[in-house]
């Protein structure tokens, strides 16, 4: 089966075409970034957290799971899975079901760390290379009026964390220590590396 719908455009360097095994906008988004030449086929799986699972190894089983599933409809393609998981300490905030659940998870995030971790899983050829990166994010004290301002919006609802940072969540950040490309959902550096990598078939 073919890799892409239709001809790849914009190849960086000769770099092999790309399955983006996600529908997420922003990982489209900031993949363009790179000028690889990518197609996006998302695939469906079951993103809860398995017992006493930490944030590191749910975003990696769910990233390496996700390139799996979609490598089965497309052998011959070079395929990439991605997963972003927002934890405050040992707790994991996936997208919230609802409003109500937004608000209490930007209210616990409120005036405190986090860390946002991002897997990826690269699966071609020449087998499976995996890496996953953390950012520290430290949020302002949040009133309860702007938290409610911004669930409004609806954005908090399709976001892990419940918020998007390259978003109206924007200025709730006080600080961050690490990628903020990340934050948004792909690490740019960290792939860029990857991707380089594979193609050297190191």
């Amino acid at each position: 089966m073919r890799c892409f719908r239709k001809p790849a455009q914009g190849k960086l360097s000769g770099m092999k075409p790309l399955i983006l095994a996600s529908g997420s906008p922003r990982r489209r988004e900031l993949l363009a970034r790179l000028g690889i030449a990518f197609d996006v086929r998302p695939v469906n799986i079951d993103e809860s957290p398995q017992p006493g699972e930490r944030a590191e190894g749910l975003a990696a089983r769910l990233a390496l799971a996700k390139a799996r599933t979609a490598v089965k409809a497309y052998p011959a393609c070079r395929v990439l899975g991605a997963d972003t998981v927002v934890a405050q300490a040992e707790r994991i905030l996936g997208k919230p079901a609802d409003a109500h659940e937004a608000q209490r998870w930007l209210a616990t995030l409120s005036g405190r760390e986090h860390r946002v971790v991002t897997a990826l899983a690269l699966i071609d050829g020449a087998g499976v290379s995996q890496v996953s990166v953390v950012t520290r994010v430290w949020f302002k004290t949040l009133a309860a009026e702007e938290i409610a301002r911004y669930v409004r919006t609806s954005e908090p609802l399709g976001a892990a964390g419940a918020y998007a940072v390259q978003g109206g969540a924007a200025g709730f950040v006080a600080r961050l220590v690490g990628s903020y490309t990340n934050v948004v959902g792909l690490p740019l550096a960290a792939l860029a590396e990857m991707l380089s990598r594979a193609e050297a078939g190191v």
